[in-house]
């Protein structure tokens, strides 16, 4: 520090003798000249235009540029001023030079300072190192302490897994060996089977000392858990055979909350199994087909025979066994052809099934199709029931059909004596549709056990409804007109037969459209007009022929329009039937009353109207006369409305369905206005007709009366 003083002090005396002397800066630098640049002139002025483009904007260029001041002169203003700024700079430079001398002391003061902190520092560094490689070394040994512990913990999870699945307790013991078997005996079972499988299923189990303890006691364990449990199942079982018993509280309340034994005889004892499984379903089998075989002996009781084999269509009514049918009432009878109330079984096809004693008690009969379907009805609900225990008992759908073959062969023993002995075509065709019903019940509750015996009972349903069908058929097609025939023109009970049959088959078709029935149908029309045309011709006269049709034919129509099949083929090709026979009625009407007139009109008024080309070519033209008509004029004029009150009494008698008559007979005065309008026409054409005048009736007067008969109806 003493050194450092006496510079100080040297360096003040210093700086005094330079202020007193003065500084001369000149002295050091000397003078600053600019010498000519010798080369300035071999300088390329190229790109000078454009340096000065670019300094166009400097203040400075552009007043030397205006002012036309030399380069050089300026440049050495320039230099000059330079050397004058550096010569102040170095002036004040010296005037603070103690400054310096004292920054240059704290400079050094502080890089002292730094140089003990840098050591100080250095010495926190080493320690902090060391103490990082001890933190290392400690989450080292951590980590290996943490997954020791996760690997014996590993280890005690695994053990005790293993301890708990292999060890058998006294409670559970105590309880498969004495305990009832309840719901505590089911849940130890649940334990009992997973014991069971834990030793068959793990190899490391099978290789462990302590299976060679435990393996002789679960086996016994499993013994007494099979045959206790087997003796429980069978004695339910039993309970199924008492009589009175209701089989479906029975499954539902007792058998499906211990269902989990069958579970545990089918992974454990599969002989016993397959006994539990024989002995349910031999007793269900004689169970249900007891049931079903007591049911069909109570419903054979209820049948009410609707009709043989000689109920037939075309089957004279002496003829038909009264005799043997004499204690049936006569509104069964009726039922052979029509549908009636019958088609009331398909709007109830999901009622419930009959209680036969309740029925019989009301001395209640039904036809078979009833019967049919009460006992179906009591099929599905079984069938249903015993197919979704099985299924959830068991779990195999198999079972069903092993149990129901039974009742099945009950059912079809009963049906296969039923149904060779049905005459019955409506009843038949009612069954066909009560078992598509069924099928379609079925579908919906999505239970396809009875897929195929619906099928098998349909496939034979068809056949014997064509065989019966066939026979109402050849019994028109073989009918005996003598014996049928009636000396009556009113509608024939054969007829009738055919209409109601036909309506009751078509009604059962409106849904269905089955083109088959529809074809046999068209054959059964085929042959009843046939036969009617036959009948017919018995009478003697083409007109009470044609009314005799007319009454048919209208009768028909109107019991199809009753069956609600109006608008039908068949019902068209029947109006058109009727249509052509009424114009030949009219034709023949008329002809009995104005036939004279008829033919005149026919021949010489209007012949190119009514004859053929033929019959003009061969016929001679003869002019109308006076002579001629007046005949026919008079005579219509003295009778005309007599004759139409006849017609009207006629038609009255003739027709059963006076709306159809009073019909026919507008028709017969409209065609007889007509005949009379031609007459009169032809007439005013004749020379001299207009003194025919006075005996004409005016067709007003025609249209009067037959307005007249019209409001009759």
């Amino acid at each position: 520090m003493a050194t450092l003083s006496a510079m100080k002090g040297e360096s003040n005396v210093e700086t005094d003798d330079i202020q007193k002397q003065g500084f001369d800066l000149g002295v050091f630098v000397g003078d600053l000249a600019f010498e000519d640049d010798a080369s300035s002139d071999d300088l390329s002025l190229e790109g000078l235009k454009e340096e000065l483009e670019e300094c166009k904007n400097d203040g400075v260029v552009a007043n030397i540029l205006a002012k036309g001041t030399k380069l050089r002169e300026y440049a050495k203003g320039v230099e000059n001023n330079v050397r004058q700024v550096e010569l102040d700079s170095i002036q004040d430079y010296i005037k603070e030079s103690e400054n310096l001398v004292s920054l240059h002391d704290q400079i050094r003061d502080c890089d002292s300072i730094l140089s003990q902190m840098e050591t100080l520092l250095s010495g926190f560094q080493a320690e902090i190192g060391s103490i990082s490689s001890e933190i290392k070394s400690l989450q080292e040994k951590s980590m290996d302490m943490g997954l020791k512990l996760k690997n014996r913990k590993a280890a005690e999870l695994k053990l005790t897994s293993f301890v708990g699945d292999i060890i058998v307790s006294p409670r559970m013991v105590d309880i498969i060996v004495d305990g009832e078997v309840n719901d505590e005996y089911l849940r130890t079972l649940e334990i009992l089977s997973k014991k069971l499988k834990f030793v068959e299923v793990d190899l490391m189990v099978k290789n462990s000392k302590a299976l060679k303890d435990v393996q002789p006691e679960l086996e016994k364990l499993r013994q007494k858990a099979v045959s206790k449990v087997f003796e429980f199942v069978v004695q339910k079982l039993y309970a199924l055979r008492k009589p009175k018993t209701n089989i479906q509280i029975l499954q539902q309340s007792v058998l499906l909350k211990y269902k989990y034994v069958i579970q545990f005889l089918k992974e454990h004892s599969k002989e016993i199994y397959n006994e539990v499984r024989a002995a349910y379903i031999d007793t269900m089998n004689k169970v249900l087909s007891a049931h079903f075989r007591a049911y069909i002996q109570a419903l054979e009781k209820l049948q009410l025979d609707i009709a043989t084999a000689s109920d037939l269509i075309g089957v004279e009514t002496r003829s038909a066994g009264l005799f043997m049918r004499g204690r049936e009432p006569l509104k069964n009878r009726s039922a052979i052809f029509a549908l009636g109330d019958r088609i009331n079984i398909l709007k109830e096809i999901d009622q419930p099934a009959l209680i036969p004693h309740i029925a019989e008690a009301g001395s209640l009969k039904y036809p078979y199709e009833v019967l049919f379907r009460s006992l179906h009805k009591l099929l599905m609900d079984t069938a249903t029931s015993e197919y979704l225990f099985c299924d959830n008992f068991f779990g195999e759908e198999s079972i069903f059909y092993e149990i129901f073959s039974g009742p099945f062969a009950v059912i079809d023993e009963h049906f296969n004596s039923i149904l060779p002995n049905c005459f019955d075509a409506i009843g038949i065709m009612l069954m066909i549709r009560i078992v598509h019903q069924h099928q379609l019940i079925m579908s919906r509750r999505r239970i396809p056990c009875l897929d195929s015996y619906l099928d098998k009972v349909n496939i034979e349903l068809w056949p014997r409804f064509k065989m019966v069908f066939d026979m109402h058929l050849n019994s028109l097609r073989n009918a005996n007109v003598k014996t049928l025939w009636e000396d009556d023109v009113h509608p024939h009970y054969v007829v009738r037969r055919y209409a109601e049959f036909t309506a009751s088959l078509l009604h059962l078709n409106v849904e269905y459209g089955d083109g088959q029935l529809e074809l046999n149908l068209e054959r059964l029309r085929l042959a009843v007009d046939d036969l009617l045309i036959k009948l017919a011709k018995a009478f003697p006269k083409i007109k009470l022929q044609t009314v005799f049709l007319i009454n048919n034919y209208d009768m028909t129509i109107a019991v199809l329009k009753e069956a609600g099949t109006e608008g039908g083929k068949m019902q068209l090709q029947f109006e058109e039937l009727l249509k052509s026979n009424t114009a030949i009625f009219v034709e023949e009407l008329l002809l009995e009353h104005f036939g004279v007139l008829i033919r005149f009109v026919k021949t010489r008024a209007y012949p190119s109207f009514f004859m053929s080309a033929e019959d003009m070519n061969s016929g001679s033209e003869n002019a109308i006369t006076v002579a001629d008509v007046e005949p026919l004029v008079k005579d219509f004029a003295s009778r005309w409305k007599a004759a139409i009150e006849i017609m009207h009494k006629d038609v009255i008698t003739s027709f059963s369905n006076f709306l159809c008559g009073m019909e026919i007979l507008r028709a017969a005065l409209t065609q007889l206005l007509l005949y009379y309008t031609r007459l009169t026409d032809s007439i005013k054409r004749v020379a001299g007709g207009t003194q025919l005048n006075k005996d004409l009736v005016s067709l007003s007067s025609i249209m009067y009366e037959i307005k007249k008969y019209s409001r009759t109806f």
